[in-house]
């Protein structure tokens, strides 16, 4: 008897892919596909972790573009927890987690993502495994962009920069 490959049916993904964070107002983001990665982790500056009725809230900035660093949007989530993270380095660091929606492609899923300062990293996201567990994908590392392209034209107020002509 034949049995199908399960995975027949999961979508495929590349090793970098575009994703949203709409809960968070992010509606382009590019992520890095981490299957090494345990734990997924979002680009954040000026993090701060604030007390409310409803328990604690982060809030935060994020430039979606490493381009633009004058494109910032501010954030807010609940705090779901502090966890001590080990970084690509070595240096382990208490991070804040939230818990938001992520569509990558046509899934929707809820994730637990870490913030942390990515500024000298390529990419402003890292999809860990947790996360591409939830969304039941499959990882090809040879492949790049193998969902449809957002861009991040899809923000209001975003502007392309005009072409330099030299002479």
């Amino acid at each position: 008897m034949m049995t199908s490959d399960p995975r027949a049916t999961q979508p495929l993904v590349g090793w970098q892919e575009w994703v949203q964070l709409p809960q968070l107002g992010l509606l382009a983001i590019k992520a890095k596909i981490d299957t090494g990665a345990r734990t997924s982790a979002l680009h954040a500056d000026t993090i701060n972790v604030v007390s409310a009725p409803g328990g604690d809230l982060v809030q935060f900035t994020v430039r979606p573009s490493r381009r633009r660093p004058e494109f910032v949007l501010a954030c807010e989530a609940p705090l779901v927890e502090l966890r001590g993270v080990t970084s690509s380095n070595g240096t382990r660091e208490n991070r804040p987690v939230i818990r938001t929606d992520i569509v990558l492609g046509d899934i929707i899923r809820s994730i637990d993502v870490t913030l942390t300062n990515r500024g000298s990293m390529t990419y402003r996201m890292l999809l860990g495994r947790q996360a591409l567990t939830a969304l039941g994908v499959v990882v090809d590392p040879r492949k790049t962009f193998q969902l449809p392209k957002l861009g991040y034209r899809l923000y209001p107020g975003w502007v392309r920069k005009k072409s330099v002509t030299r002479p």
